[in-house]
């Protein structure tokens, strides 16, 4: 899925072709930048949007769950880049129309083009930015701390969002945790009383766990939970 992202920006952003010899001494060079552009897009949609809060979510529930590799990696990636995309289509929307756009119409150069669609994917992750985050990421690049939050530097708000979105994702992890926790001490109680220690819990609890997960209608109640709370940071 993400290498089929990266491909579509790449067939999004063609390289601006004209009749004058440098321009044409100058294609290598552009096709040489789209390309490594496009191979960034799937970095940038891992770890700059929704998508790193939402995965590591769903991992923690499978952990809880006990049910292993159910669901799959490639499930979880999916289901979590669906969510991202209708998370973030407005924000792909302006910048398609404010930078592709006219960057393919010769209006906007490369830099401009990566200046404005930087300065869209910055005014999207602002709001989830935590202080303490911030002053890391002023600390580690050395930058001095700017009068406002728009003034901050787009490597230090990415690096701001990352660390946000992670601290974000261990709390609703934890309180994902608590409810399946107390259903294996529940069970793990029951078989040290009935005296069949050498059976492991885990065996007998999972089934429990998924059943309750399933009469409580667990996936569209977390799933929920968690656009929701993107709802809440803006």
């Amino acid at each position: 899925m993400l290498k089929l992202l990266a491909i579509c920006v790449l067939l999004a952003i063609p390289v601006q072709g004209g009749g004058a010899a440098a321009e044409a001494g100058s294609t290598p060079l552009k096709m040489a930048i789209q390309l490594t552009l496009a191979a960034m897009v799937p970095v940038a949609f891992v770890t700059l949007t929704p998508f790193l809060r939402i995965s590591v979510v769903l991992h923690f529930l499978r952990q809880a769950l006990g049910t292993q590799t159910v669901p799959s990696n490639q499930v979880i990636i999916a289901l979590s880049g669906m969510l991202t995309l209708l998370t973030i289509s407005p924000q792909l929307v302006s910048i398609y129309e404010g930078a592709v756009l006219p960057y393919n119409r010769g209006a906007l150069s490369e830099e401009q083009a990566l200046s404005t669609g930087g300065q869209q994917m910055k005014s999207y992750m602002l709001p989830y930015l935590g202080e303490k985050e911030i002053g890391l990421m002023l600390r580690v690049s050395r930058a001095a701390a700017p009068r406002s939050p728009a003034e901050l530097g787009f490597p230090v708000v990415a690096g701001a969002y990352m660390l946000s979105e992670l601290k974000s994702a261990f709390k609703i992890g934890v309180l994902l945790y608590m409810p399946f926790l107390i259903v294996d001490l529940i069970v793990s109680a029951v078989i040290v009383t009935l005296g069949m220690i050498q059976l492991p819990p885990v065996m007998v609890s999972a089934p429990f766990k998924i059943l309750i997960f399933v009469l409580a209608d667990g996936w569209s109640v977390i799933l929920d939970a968690v656009m929701k709370s993107f709802e809440v940071a803006r």
